[in-house]
C-alpha cells in the first residue's frame, strides 16, 4: 500500500513538475537549407504582433539574405563571447537568457556543442534548463543529428555526423513540425545561392546534396516526424487499456565488437519506443573479458556502448558466464523479455560445427519461450 502511496506521489510531482515547465516545439528539416530557421524567425514576427514576449536567443544565419532580412525587428539577446585557444567564439548567453526571463526564446542549432568551460556541454543541454526555468522554447535541427538515425544517415551519405542530439530530447518535445521541399526545389535554391556561397555549391551539388541523398533523408525525415505525432496521439488521446496490449520488453545484446553493438542498441531503442516500453542493454562477461584480461580498447568501446545506452534512456545490465547464449536465455527467463536484438553470430573454424548446434539450441530456447529474435545486420 505504501509502495502505491509512493508512486501515486511521484506522478502527481512529475505532472507540477511538467505543468511549471516551459513548452518545447522542434522545427526539423531533412537538410540544410529547407528554411528551418527562416520558418522560425517567421513564427516570431507572428507571436510579437500578438503581444508575446519573443526574444531571439541564437540563430545561425549563414548569411543568407531571406534569414537576415527576417531578423529585422525581433528583439535580441546578445551572444557572450569566449576566448578559446586564441580565438573569440560567440556563444548563447544562457545565464543573460535566464535572468531576462522571456516567455518565449528562439534557439537555433540545437544539437551545437557549446565551447569548453561553457555551464553546459551541449545546446540541447541549454534548452533542457531553460525549459525547467518555464520558459519556452522553439528550436530546430536536422534530421541527421538525431542520436538513433545516425547510422542511417551514414548509409545513405557515408559521412558520419559527430554532433548528435539523444532521442530523448524529442521526447520531450510538445509539438516535432517537418519543414519539408522538394529535390528539385532545394537543389534550384541551392543553385541560386540561397544555402551556400558561390565557391560552396559544387562541392555541395557532388557529396550531400546530391538528388538521391535528397530523397531517402527526405523519406526519413517524413518518416521520423509521422513517428513523433504517433506516438503523441498514443499517449495523449487514445492511450491503450493494459489489456489490450502485451507489455513489450526489449533486449540488446551487446558484446565488446568494434563495430555492431551501436546498430543493435539504436534498433533496440527504436523498437522500444514503437511499443511505448523500456529496453535493456545486456553485456554477457567471458572469460577472456575478465578484468585481468579483457583489452583496454575492448574496454573504451563497452563503457562508450554503455554511455548511449544510457543516453536512449535504456538500462544497462552484465552477466559473467563462459556461455554467452546460455546466459542470455536465463536473463530473459527471469526478466520476461519479449525480443531479443543481436547481431549476426560468427562462425569461425575450428569449433564452427560446435558452435551452430549451440545455436540451434538457443534459437529454440527462444521459440519455447515464445520470444522475438532480431538479427540486426
Amino acid at each position: 500500500m505504501e509502495e502505491n502511496e509512493n508512486g501515486n506521489a511521484q506522478r502527481f510531482l512529475e505532472l507540477i513538475r511538467r505543468s511549471r515547465r516551459g513548452k518545447f516545439k522542434i522545427y526539423i528539416g531533412m537538410i540544410a537549407g529547407v528554411g528551418k530557421t527562416y520558418r522560425m524567425l517567421s513564427e516570431a514576427h507572428d507571436l510579437l504582433k500578438n503581444g508575446i514576449d519573443v526574444q531571439i536567443g541564437y540563430v545561425e544565419t549563414h548569411g543568407r539574405p531571406g534569414t537576415v532580412a527576417m531578423l529585422e525587428g525581433l528583439p535580441v539577446i546578445p551572444r557572450k563571447k569566449v576566448f578559446y585557444k586564441g580565438k573569440e567564439i560567440e556563444e548563447m548567453d544562457l545565464e543573460t537568457i535566464l535572468q531576462v526571463h522571456p516567455e518565449l526564446v528562439i534557439v537555433d542549432e540545437l544539437a551545437h556543442t557549446n565551447v569548453e568551460g561553457s555551464r553546459n556541454t551541449k545546446r540541447w543541454e541549454d534548452v533542457m534548463e531553460l525549459l525547467d526555468a518555464g520558459i519556452n522554447v522553439v528550436s530546430a535541427l536536422n534530421i541527421q543529428h538525431i542520436e538513433s538515425l545516425s547510422e542511417d544517415v551514414k548509409s545513405i551519405t557515408g559521412i558520419n555526423v559527430a554532433e548528435r542530439v539523444p532521442d530523448k530530447v524529442l521526447q520531450e518535445a510538445d509539438e516535432v513540425v517537418n519543414i519539408d521541399l522538394t529535390a528539385e526545389d532545394l537543389i534550384t535554391r541551392l543553385k541560386a545561392g540561397n544555402i551556400y556561397k558561390k565557391e560552396k555549391i559544387q562541392t555541395a551539388l557532388n557529396n550531400f546534396f546530391k538528388t538521391e541523398n535528397i530523397l531517402q533523408l527526405r523519406e526519413l525525415a517524413l518518416k521520423e516526424v509521422a513517428f513523433r505525432v504517433e506516438r503523441k496521439v498514443e499517449s495523449e488521446v487514445t492511450p491503450l487499456a493494459p489489456a489490450q496490449t502485451r507489455r513489450e520488453k526489449i533486449l540488446a545484446c551487446v558484446s565488446s565488437n568494434e563495430h555492431t553493438p551501436r546498430h543493435i542498441i539504436r534498433k533496440a531503442y527504436r523498437l522500444s519506443t514503437r511499443y511505448s516500453t523500456s529496453f535493456i542493454a545486456l553485456h554477457v562477461q567471458t572469460p577472456k573479458e575478465s578484468p585481468d584480461r579483457i583489452k583496454l580498447s575492448s574496454q573504451r568501446y563497452l563503457l562508450n556502448y554503455f554511455q548511449l545506452v544510457t543516453e536512449l534512456g535504456g538500462k544497462v545490465e552484465q552477466m559473467s558466464s563462459p556461455n554467452v547464449t546460455d546466459a542470455i536465455v536465463q536473463f530473459c527467463k527471469e526478466n520476461q523479455v519479449t525480443t531479443v536484438c543481436m547481431g549476426r553470430p560468427a562462425f569461425e573454424m575450428p569449433e564452427m560445427f560446435f558452435k551452430i548446434g549451440r545455436y540451434k539450441r538457443f534459437l529454440q530456447q527462444l521459440s519455447e519461450m515464445r520470444i522475438d529474435l532480431i538479427i540486426v545486420a
